[in-house]
């Protein structure tokens, strides 16, 4: 159980900070993660092989989705932060919440700007100590480490539950003889009793 704790706790670090920057493709992610951590916690305490190997596939996609958002931020390839609204869907112009909370940032807001769509605000932000995307690629990256040991961690021990489901027996179960009754080792003699 121990080993399910930190992934937990940083799923949820994670997806508070994308509901307050309104990413709705990571929130989505997020929350099933949190349900995989979930199952996999119950396979753990249950000896539930099969949730255990759900746990292990659902990672090796999380650790795709997390590459895929190192790679959107730090724009590799086609992707761009200004023209692709991918985190929300294409649904409003959000950014990551640390664009305007990371540590040190200063936000200025501009007054008058002829950028700003209606009910938006253009700002500047300066002075931050590590920017919003370095972040973001760092808890992602975080994210990754940690899927990576979850891995290895379900895969060993749903291979030792499996391990034991095959070699339990029960009487007359998998041996390779027959049931055989057990001896009397007893050598009182029984007489009938007549009365």
């Amino acid at each position: 159980i121990p080993s399910f704790v930190l992934p937990q706790i940083a799923a949820l670090e994670r997806q508070i900070f994308d509901f307050l920057g309104y990413q709705w493709a990571p929130i989505l992610a997020n929350f099933l993660h949190i349900m995989a951590v979930i199952l996999g916690i119950f396979g753990t305490i249950q000896y539930r092989s099969k949730y255990l190997i759900m746990y292990a596939v659902w990672l090796v996609l999380w650790v795709g989705w997390n590459a895929f958002i190192i790679c959107f931020y730090l724009e590799v390839g086609h992707l761009s932060q200004d023209r692709d609204f991918i985190m929300t869907f294409n649904t409003s112009l959000h950014r990551s919440w640390w664009m305007e909370n990371g540590p040190g940032c200063l936000v200025t807001p501009v007054l008058n700007s002829r950028l700003a769509p209606e009910d938006h605000h253009v700002i500047t932000v300066s002075g931050c100590l590590l920017d919003y995307q370095y972040i973001e690629v760092l808890s992602s990256a975080a994210q990754i480490f940690l899927a990576l040991f979850g891995f290895v961690y379900a895969c060993y021990v749903s291979k030792v539950f499996l391990e034991e489901e095959d070699s339990f027996d029960f009487i007359g179960g998998f041996d390779s003889y027959g049931y055989q009754a057990p001896q009397k080792t007893s050598h009182l003699q029984l007489q009938p009793l007549y009365t």
